[in-house]
């Protein structure tokens, strides 16, 4: 919105200098980072009032999970992730140019991953099991939402002058120009990762703080990478492919980020409430929205690792133990088998985000290893 009025105001943009910041593009990010974080920092004591009078018993905990998680997590509302939902569509809404596909895109998927959790997460309240929708019901609305995204990126995005037929193919880390053409096929390669990404932060999302901040991380990460690939100079510098209108992405990733500071303060152990389906399947469709505008999809595997991990944990739990009637871990996903190692939440959790950290800045050497 306020970049529209800039641009409808350019003209006397030497009369107000203050306007004539916002045709920077770092400003309206630090501004998102801002807006997202105040948003969700000023709503959160009511919401949670709020949340907390209709859920009643509020989140379901799973019976078959670590046992002291019936004492110390019965209870808890959940449905925060509304609050990062918030603070990033205003903020995203305020500060981003509303004209860029890219934008919306990202936006429309966040929103609609978000509404999805919030009918599981609504499911699970009102039945107290925790269990909601059904995971083939996820997964066919999950798919159809992100298709539906990659389709309008396909259709509507602006061509790449240096790099063409990008908006239909795979582009490979540690490669200058290498790209795989893949047609109309990539609607089902982009769809899959935007899934299947909402699906590892929401598998991650199960200890206090252990989601969201590498959710945080791999945002700040990504809106790196969004400035860069949609910046012709800095694209040829690196030998990236360039992106054009990419870099007001970048605007919802710091939206992400100050979404995150602002729910982590009500989040931060022992936790006032959960992000529930609703925040961890957005904020994992996000960054695989995120991942596929810049064309980094496989980059989004070695930034968000952590959240591979977690999810292959899980895949590899249930198919061992389908073939052998054993187990590999303890319990799964991986951070229950810790649990189960005697290791304290909090010490998980640290390290975790540790992990989440290094991976992040491998992640990022990609851009200049080529």
């Amino acid at each position: 919105m306020f970049y529209a009025l800039y641009q409808n105001f350019s003209a006397y943009a030497d009369q107000l200098p203050l306007l004539n910041l916002l045709k920077y593009l770092t400003v309206r990010i630090g501004l998102a980072l801002f807006t997202s974080w105040f948003v969700c920092l000023a709503m959160g004591s009511r919401f949670i009032r709020w949340i907390q009078a209709r859920q009643g018993r509020g989140q379901p905990i799973r019976e078959d999970g670590p046992e002291g998680h019936l004492l110390t997590k019965r209870g808890t509302p959940t449905m925060g992730g509304f609050m990062i939902l918030a603070g990033v569509t205003v903020a995203t809404l305020l500060w981003a140019d509303l004209t860029n596909v890219y934008v919306w895109v990202v936006l429309g998927v966040t929103i609609g991953y978000g509404l999805l959790g919030f009918i599981d997460d609504y499911a699970k309240v009102t039945k107290q099991t925790s269990a909601g929708l059904s995971g083939k019901q996820k997964l066919f609305f999950q798919f159809l939402i992100a298709g539906i995204a990659v389709a309008a990126l396909i259709l509507l995005a602006p061509a790449s002058p240096s790099s063409p037929g990008l908006e239909r193919s795979v582009a490979f880390p540690f490669a200058k120009s290498f790209l795989i053409y893949l047609g109309w096929f990539y609607v089902a390669w982009g769809a899959f990762t935007i899934a299947g990404f909402s699906n590892a932060v929401n598998i991650t999302d199960g200890l206090d703080g252990l989601a969201v901040v590498p959710v945080m991380m791999a945002a700040a990460a990504f809106g790196l990478i969004a400035y860069l690939v949609g910046n012709f100079v800095f694209a040829e510098y690196l030998q990236v492919h360039f992106v054009p209108g990419s870099g007001e992405v970048a605007v919802i990733c710091a939206g992400l980020i100050g979404g995150g500071m602002g729910f982590l303060w009500y989040n931060a152990p022992p936790a006032k409430i959960f992000m529930g389906d609703t925040g961890s399947l957005a904020l994992g469709g996000a960054l695989g929205a995120i991942a596929v505008t810049t064309k980094h999809e496989i980059v989004l595997g070695i930034i968000g690792g952590l959240f591979v991990v977690e999810a292959l944990s899980v895949m590899i739990q249930v198919g061992y133990y389908k073939l052998t009637k054993k187990r590999v871990f303890l319990m799964a996903p991986i951070h229950h088998h810790f649990e189960k190692l005697g290791w304290a939440e909090s010490t998980i959790v640290i390290r975790f985000w540790i992990v989440a950290a290094l991976l992040a800045l491998i992640g990022l050497a990609t851009l200049k290893l080529r």
